[in-house]
């Protein structure tokens, strides 16, 4: 059975402490719901951006934005790596907010299936693969690493969920879902999109241990700010077979509990600058919908035009209005049109 070899270093408890303080912060603070769908929605945007660049997506932040927002009508391989994650980011998130994700196999390979669909052949999307591979070194292209051979992969990813799933109360979060995340990079179980897959299930890891704020702000972003540092410390060098015994996941920890800290700090920043941007400001026959809806369950037009001397035309850019912010969401057709709040 897979039983990681670590210490609960002091840099490592100081930065637990750090990320349940600042958890907590984040937590306690107060704005509007609007804000945070603006902040969930960038968090989006830069994870998927990341993600995609540490594995050498060559499209910029400004470039992915539009990819999300206009999805191109012939599309290159880059684009549908953009999409994939994202779609994938979509479906996990659902699945996370109505609590219906469970950590296993499937979900694993699942989640292999969303990122890599059309870009590697059928036989490689969401299987473990059948053939072996070797890690090079991106600066010069030579072999550092061997992974586990194939006939011995399922078995290593089944026991490490075993083991996420048996100390989820007994671990702490944070080193659970570290640990996770460096093990299954060492354990290389497909012929590619291993990285992407493995920050997917980490993500979920830390939603469902209770990391409140997680959808709000994107881990990739810290390990896509130093790519040669990432691969240095969550990968391994040498011949798995060799090493196994004397992997020491200690300072992965240290420089994963960093990450998130940088990345919680960096949210903390942003929130005030977010909560008075253009995007974000609600006027004030905006917030009278809402509360109308609050109080009523729901509104109508007619309901709208008794509250307001706003032309019927621009009544419904209203309503448009919140329904992209994701406030609201439209229901029924014709004389059965009616909004009612969107539950997040």
């Amino acid at each position: 059975m897979f039983q990681p070899k670590y210490k609960i270093s002091a840099q490592l408890l100081a930065n637990i402490k750090r990320v349940s303080a600042l958890v907590q912060k984040l937590n306690d603070r107060r704005f509007p719901r609007v804000v945070f769908l603006e902040l969930a929605k960038m968090a989006r945007e830069t994870s998927v951006f990341s993600s995609t660049s540490i594995e050498g997506n060559p499209l910029p932040l400004t470039e992915v934005k539009k990819v999300l927002k206009n999805r191109p009508d012939n599309i290159r391989d880059s684009e549908r790596e953009v999409l994939n994650y994202n779609q994938a980011l979509e479906s996990l998130d659902k699945l996370l907010a109505e609590d219906k994700f469970d950590l296993s196999l499937n979900s694993v390979l699942d989640i292999h299936q969303d990122i890599t669909t059309g870009l590697l052949p059928s036989s490689d999307v969401g299987k473990l693969r059948q053939k072996p591979v070797v890690v090079n070194d991106p600066r010069t292209g030579q072999v550092v690493y061997l992974p586990p051979d194939v006939d011995v992969i399922k078995i290593l990813l089944s026991e490490l969920i075993v083991f996420a799933k048996n100390n989820q109360n007994i671990v702490d979060p944070l080193i659970l879902a570290g640990i996770f995340h460096k093990q299954m990079v060492i354990i290389h179980p497909f012929m590619d999109g291993n990285g992407r897959t493995t920050r997917l299930v980490t993500k979920c890891l830390l939603a469902k241990m209770g990391l409140n704020t997680f959808n709000l702000f994107s881990f990739e972003h810290y390990y896509n700010q130093n790519v040669t540092k990432y691969f240095q410390i969550v990968g391994e060098y040498g011949d798995y077979n060799e090493i196994v015994a004397s992997v020491d996941f200690t300072k992965w920890l240290e420089y994963f509990t960093s990450g998130i800290i940088d990345e919680l700090l960096r949210v903390e920043k942003l929130l005030p600058k977010v909560a008075s941007s253009p995007n974000t400001r609600l006027a004030k026959h905006h917030q009278d919908i809402i509360r109308y809806i609050r109080d009523s369950g729901y509104i109508v037009d007619r309901d709208y035009a008794r509250l307001t001397k706003r032309a019927k035309a621009t009544r419904t850019l209203d309503f448009n209005h919140l329904i992209e912010q994701g406030i609201i969401m439209r229901k029924g057709k014709g004389r059965s049109t009616h909004y009612i709040l969107k539950e997040i």
